[in-house]
């Protein structure tokens, strides 16, 4: 799959699910999101077997744009946890990559050999904890920019002040603490994608679905979430239909660049 066409199916999505579930079914889940009205997900390295299940997913759902997250682009960190962790080590960029990722997400900076690498072949979303960060991982390569710990950093707060900054250009992804309260703010504070896990829901409806395997009711929780990112996208974007638009037409009418040229 592209990078444009991973980009815009991320950009009309709106919204990125975190999936760190391992006791739901990657393939069921990602069938309920597509019945949200969702057609992504990143998968975290923080689930076991990470890449037998991103392979999985892409295999059987081969146009469903499948993320990989939680990456660490670091050698000497990576080399040092896989030494502690020698039963369950996290992948590598290119391990992810093989597996069938579409794009790449991280809650720290990549390093400058994973631009040289992945960079304009795949999407790429580092996490990033200030203006500066944002402004260098985006001068790199980054085409999103992942605002994390969104809540911990200040919320929606925290975007509205830095992206005057940024000159109101870079798309920021906020995640961590996304909640139905505030994916209004975040909306008017100029965010197109808003990344969230299964915290979201509630817990006692969570752990219905989780116990009794409920995955029209997570789809049903899931359309819930797509419905307020889109209505408060209307209301801040009046005229511009996310579902239809073009990168280059969101791009005029946002003001937002995606790094593709």
């Amino acid at each position: 799959m592209d990078i444009k066409t991973t980009l815009a199916t991320l950009i009309r999505d709106g919204f990125i699910l975190v999936f760190n579930q391992d006791k739901l079914d990657i393939v069921k889940t990602a069938q309920a999101l597509v019945e949200a009205g969702v057609n992504n997900m990143e998968v975290t390295c923080r689930i076991k077997k990470p890449l037998e299940k991103l392979s999985r997913l892409r295999k059987e759902m081969p146009g469903f744009v499948a993320g990989s997250a939680s990456l660490i682009d670091w050698p000497g960190m990576l080399a040092v946890y896989n030494r502690a962790h020698r039963d369950d080590p996290l992948p590598t960029l290119q391990q992810v990559v093989d597996a069938g990722a579409c794009y790449l997400v991280s809650a720290v900076n990549f390093s400058d050999e994973g631009f040289e690498r992945f960079g304009g072949k795949l999407a790429m979303i580092p996490g990033c904890g200030s203006a500066t960060e944002v402004v260098t991982q985006f001068g790199k390569g980054a085409n999103l920019c992942k605002v994390f710990p969104a809540k911990e950093l200040g919320g929606p707060a925290f975007v509205e002040a830095i992206d005057p900054a940024l000159h109101k250009m870079i798309s920021l992804v906020p995640t961590g603490g996304t909640t139905a309260a505030n994916i209004p703010d975040y909306v008017n504070a100029g965010v197109l994608v808003l990344g969230g896990s299964f915290s979201m829901i509630e817990k006692a409806t969570m752990k219905k679905i989780v116990d009794e395997q409920d995955y029209k009711l997570l789809a049903k929780e899931l359309a819930a979430a797509k419905r307020l990112i889109d209505e408060a996208r209307a209301k801040r974007h009046p005229g511009l239909d996310f579902a239809r638009a073009s990168l280059e037409e969101i791009c005029q009418k946002t003001g937002r660049n995606f790094n593709l040229s």
